[in-house]
């Protein structure tokens, strides 16, 4: 499983009463632990990250991140290929993986008394994978499946693919995550080999685990599982940053479809020192007061007052390992209205707020709003597991994520506007458009490839 958007509610976090109950240890081999109680039922989320995405691969080998993941679920000497989902299901859990640009994460979610079942199972994988050429001739033909059914067919995601690549010139989050078809069609099985020894050591993975549990005693079931899997030194990672952009950048796709859409985007900063940081706050405000329900200036203004658009949204990742984020905005044109009117209404929003500023009260519902939907979160394990794990794997910590709500309560509305003003700027724009083409309703359809690894 590919994720591409970074899972944008991941910035809904917890209040700071959930933070009393985590607790952080280190294995000798460098193993992260953290472990969040939640005794509301008796079950538990363990998810074991690895800091490897496609922020890592090198040119020629796009898309290796991913076929690993793949490659994991194909068996060790002790579970064999296609055993390791039957005995999670067995014991009655849930379990899959998904690759992204900063990490790859395997997760398990079963009742409590399970949770050794789920640890042994992922020291095993981290130490013992087999990768054999013939295992790795079917999968990878099974990831390419996956880019045409997720990407070729979908002209969404082709702009959103061609935009990324406009969009970063130099930095690796140009290249998709799934990989280009050409690299996938090279690869081959030491590609992921090379990357298993690279980057599966347990000082390159924290294990995440929340639910009915005792911290003191899954330390002890870590160390037990994982304690004998040896550290390696890992290579230098060398980040790369974008240069700066001087000048729009356009790009159009021509794909079969029904609709238009264009997508918009500029180059923000992302949290890095969250004690001073202030602008990702109001870049997330500001997201907010454009888009946040039906009641924010896009769908309020062009699709319900001007029925310019069919929908709006807009979406902004704070949380990045590759040091850098975009500021999105997408639409599908109302029949009748070209994607230029569009462009041009979204951007004239834009405008407006740079111009006159965002009010007390738009400042006040946004907050709110993202305070609310902090709460409903906690609902979840597995979004607790998640907010834990992707601070981790930026290079932050889970302890800053307890001042989130006061952080963005101080945001104020000139510093809204000044962010805006800063970086929602032509220069730094890049514009992606869909030009549809008539759409063949004999083409051959490809088969939609199931969610991660099955």
């Amino acid at each position: 499983m590919v994720l591409t958007r970074f899972f944008c509610f991941l910035l809904a976090w917890l209040p700071a009463v959930a933070f009393a109950d985590i607790q952080e240890f280190k294995l000798d081999n460098g193993l992260k632990i953290i472990v969040q109680e939640d005794h509301r039922s008796p079950v538990v989320v363990s998810q074991v990250w690895y800091r490897a995405g496609s922020l890592d691969e090198f040119n020629g080998t796009t898309g290796v991140a991913h076929v690993l993941e793949h490659m994991m679920f194909k068996g060790t000497k002790r579970v064999p290929a296609g055993q390791f989902s039957r005995l999670v299901a067995s014991a009655g859990g849930k379990e899959n993986a998904f690759t992204a640009t900063d990490q790859t994460v395997y997760f398990q979610q079963l009742e409590k008394s399970r949770l050794p079942l789920s640890l042994k199972l992922e020291a095993d994988r981290m130490a013992n994978l087999q990768l054999t050429a013939e295992e790795f001739s079917k999968e990878i033909r099974v990831v390419m499946e996956e880019r045409r059914w997720r990407t070729e067919d979908k002209p969404q995601a082709l702009v959103y693919e061609q935009f990324q690549s406009a969009a970063y010139q130099a930095h690796p989050y140009g290249r998709p995550v799934i990989g280009w078809m050409n690299d996938l069609e090279q690869m081959t099985v030491q590609d992921a080999r090379d990357w298993y020894k690279r980057w599966y050591e347990p000082n390159n993975a924290t294990l995440v685990v929340v639910g009915d549990v005792k911290p003191d005693e899954v330390l002890k079931l870590a160390k037990q599982y994982f304690g004998p899997v040896k550290a390696h030194v890992l290579p230098v990672r060398k980040l790369q940053t974008e240069p700066e952009q001087h000048g729009e950048r356009r790009v159009t796709v021509k794909a079969p479809a029904k609709l238009p859409y264009v997508l918009l985007g500029y180059h923000v900063p992302v949290l890095k020192n969250p004690e001073q940081d202030w602008e990702p706050y109001a870049l997330e405000i500001l997201t907010g007061v454009l888009d946040g329900n039906a009641s924010a200036r896009l769908n309020q203004n062009l699709v319900r007052r001007d029925r310019i658009a069919i929908s709006v949204s807009t979406g902004y990742d704070m949380i990045q390992r590759g040091g850098t984020s975009m500021f999105l905005a997408e639409g599908m044109p109302s029949e009748g209205t070209s994607v230029a009117d569009l462009e041009t209404a979204i951007l004239g929003e834009i405008e407006q707020i740079k111009e006159s500023g965002v009010t007390e009260d738009e400042l006040q519902r946004v907050k709110a709003q993202v305070i609310a939907a902090d709460v409903y979160q906690r609902d979840s394990m597995f979004y607790q597991a998640m907010k834990i794990g992707s601070m981790e794997m930026a290079g932050l910590s889970w302890r800053s994520l307890k001042d989130y709500p006061a952080r963005l309560q101080a945001v104020t509305a000139e510093q809204v506007q000044a962010v805006a003003r800063k970086y929602l700027t032509t220069d730094n724009l890049t514009v992606a458009t869909l030009d549809p083409q008539p759409v063949d309703e004999n083409a051959p359809k490809h088969r939609e490839v199931p969610h991660g690894h099955h």
